[in-house]
């Protein structure tokens, strides 16, 4: 086996493990004629509910989620709006098969924190932080599109 070939197997082994935490905000709604109105923490709690149940059900290639955790939901007062908002914070334990499969959680909106728990020192060659670049840019105009599509709506 060439030299060439062991590096680029070595790339694609090098799994990293992961913890990444989310807070999803909920701004209340105000109810219509007389009922569904809901409070800030009520959605923030469905709106985790649904990512949790996205991030359970939706497989993603080169991604396992190990564990799910939901923390506190906890509320911030917002002075531009003079409101209180609710956030519903979510811990994921995540395996991914390589560095640039991180890319996709980093560039949402929610996203908070990230410790990266395996391994200990990550080496990346010029390849390898290319194609991090390159995901990390093919993400955020997929994260922009959706938010221009959600604002349209």
């Amino acid at each position: 086996m060439s030299k060439e070939n062991e590096i680029n197997n070595e790339e694609k082994k090098q799994v990293v493990k992961f913890k990444i935490r989310f807070d999803y905000q909920g701004k209340s709604k105000p109810a219509k004629f007389f009922f569904g109105g809901k409070n800030s923490e009520n959605i923030a709690e469905d709106v985790r509910e649904q990512q949790m149940a996205m991030w359970r059900n939706i497989p993603i290639q080169g991604v396992k989620i190990e564990n799910i955790d939901m923390g506190e939901i906890y509320t911030v007062h917002d002075e531009e709006i003079d409101e209180e908002i609710a956030y519903a914070p979510m811990e994921l334990l995540v395996k991914a098969d390589n560095i640039e499969d991180l890319v996709r959680f980093i560039v949402r909106e929610e996203f908070r924190r990230i410790e990266i728990i395996d391994p200990e020192i990550l080496e990346m060659n010029k390849q390898i932080l290319e194609k991090v670049f390159f995901k990390m840019n093919e993400e955020m105009k997929t994260q922009m599109y959706l938010k221009s599509k959600k604002y349209r709506e």
